[in-house]
């Protein structure tokens, strides 16, 4: 599956944007998705993932009651709508895709293998 991921910007502290990303070229409804981002000199992260039928999602601690993962799968789409951002969620942020084979607590980074070309969110104070 290929992913294209858009919506990124920059806002100032306590903005809010939603990030999408649209799937195409395979059956995106049997498929785990997530968000992940980096920002220079840091590892990826995990910010947010989200199982095949929406049912279950996990969001990092970092961005609990702030950020929240959907997907629509009608629209083979999936999102990250971003509250209340802080100037620490600046980095670019990337969408990842992978077939659902299990529970969705045992997929990590290491786990996605489709990966959109990130997009960057600048949060300035």
């Amino acid at each position: 599956v290929q992913l294209q991921a858009s919506g990124g910007g920059s806002v100032q502290a306590g903005g809010s944007l939603r990030l999408s990303c649209a799937a195409s070229g395979g059956a995106f409804n049997n498929y785990a998705a997530g968000w992940f981002r980096r920002t220079p000199g840091k590892e990826r992260e995990f910010v947010a993932t989200i199982s095949w039928d929406g049912g279950t999602k996990y969001h990092a601690d970092s961005v609990k009651g702030r950020f929240t993962i959907s997907r629509d799968n009608a629209k083979n789409t999936v999102y990250l709508q971003m509250n209340n951002l802080k100037p620490e969620d600046t980095a670019v942020y990337y969408c990842a895709a992978e077939p659902q084979r299990g529970s969705l607590i045992g997929m990590t980074l290491a786990s996605f293998r489709s990966w959109g070309h990130g997009t960057q969110v600048t949060v300035s104070s």
